[in-house]
């Protein structure tokens, strides 16, 4: 993820009359290999080393990315806010709940110290348009709502072991810190608050290659599905959230998706088709019909690419990018559903993802306490 930064900083120039930028000055990476490659492709870079300190200690150094393993990111991102450098840290912002009211803790000592957590899903065209409508209350009472994160590279039992796949280095949640995030970075700015949760865990491939001939055990959660009563604050009423969380999903390649149904209105957006919004409008008594909406390139953050052209991957990234950047020089968001995650939104995700694994242990549903 270090390289798809670097390479939105250097698309930069996409982004007319965004006043701020990004200049990439200093690395950090313990995979030597790969400090070349950064050399070779990022100008103005005076700074390549294996230790974190240095880049902190670096007064040219205002901002830090930091993607780590899980185990690291308590004691890097403390350190960096408490360095005084601005930090976007990756999900899940602590290997469990303890680390991450660390970095809370950290954050509220440091409040100059600008903190977000990374994540691109609602930075699509579509989930654009899926936002404006949880804006304008469009939904009426809603009946049910349905997030997930999808991909299947782990359907390969002879895939090797790595640190994804290590309760010491990625931790007990799994599957869910690892990829939950992108399914609640929508709901939980939409203020939705679930009550309680019943998961249902799996540990599918219980053994892996390590790389040397030898299999070893895997224990960490490959899927995770969540079911949870959750608050609509525009209605006060309840509704059943339902979050699906696969890194064993056969045939996805890297599938988000939100489906909210209502009394007035629903839609639906899936990164497996990122162009097509689905959106039902119904009157009582008048027809139920499906509305297939072609989405173009209209992102939040105003590009050079005209709105007839396809939006990726790499664009929802520098959008995302463009969002803390904005953020950061204005201390606001661009809009509501603009704007990349909080501390306090990966702290409800924290007590979600704590939850689910005593739900797990016990088979019971497990009532949230915020």
């Amino acid at each position: 993820m270090g390289r798809e930064f670097a390479s939105a900083a250097a698309r930069w120039m996409h982004l007319p009359g965004l006043e701020v930028r990004p200049a990439i000055v200093a690395l950090c990476d313990t995979n030597v290999a790969l400090h070349s490659w950064y050399r070779e492709n990022i100008a103005g870079l005076s700074q390549v080393t294996d230790d974190y300190r240095a880049v902190l200690a670096n007064p040219a150094v205002d901002a830090v990315y930091v993607a780590v393993p899980h185990h690291l990111h308590a004691e890097i991102y403390c350190a960096a806010i408490k360095a005084g450098k601005q930090l976007m840290g990756e999900k899940p912002f602590g290997i469990d709940r303890p680390a991450n009211k660390a970095i809370l803790e950290a954050t509220r000592q440091h409040p100059n110290v600008f903190v977000r957590c990374s994540s691109e899903s609602p930075f699509f065209p579509g989930m654009q348009r899926l936002c404006e409508m949880i804006e304008q209350n469009a939904f009426g009472q809603i009946i049910e709502a349905n997030t997930g994160f999808l991909h299947s590279s782990d359907l390969d039992p002879g895939k090797p072991m790595n640190w994804k796949r290590t309760i010491e280095f990625n931790g007990e949640y799994g599957v869910l810190g690892d990829l939950g995030m992108h399914a609640l970075h929508v709901p939980l700015r939409a203020g939705w608050r679930a009550q309680n949760v019943r998961a249902v865990l799996s540990n599918i491939m219980k053994h892996r290659p390590d790389g040397g001939g030898k299999l070893v055990p895997c224990a960490t959660w490959d899927n995770g599905v969540l079911l949870m009563e959750t608050i609509d604050p525009g209605t006060g009423e309840p509704f059943p959230w339902t979050v699906k969380l696969q890194r064993i999903a056969p045939g996805h390649k890297n599938t988000w998706y939100t489906e909210i149904l209502g009394t007035r209105a629903s839609v639906r957006w899936s990164s497996e088709n990122p162009r097509l919004l689905q959106v039902m409008h119904y009157v009582p008594g008048g027809r139920q019909a499906w509305e297939h909406i072609q989405t173009g390139y209209e992102p939040a953050f105003p590009t050079i690419t005209g709105p007839i052209f396809e939006f990726g991957f790499s664009d929802s990234i520098l959008q995302m990018w463009a969002a803390f950047l904005y953020e950061l020089a204005q201390r606001k968001p661009l809009k509501r559903f603009a704007g990349c995650v909080t501390p306090e939104e990966t702290a409800v995700s924290h007590e979600i993802f704590t939850a689910a694994l005593e739900s797990q242990r016990h088979g019971v549903t497990v009532t949230l306490g915020h």
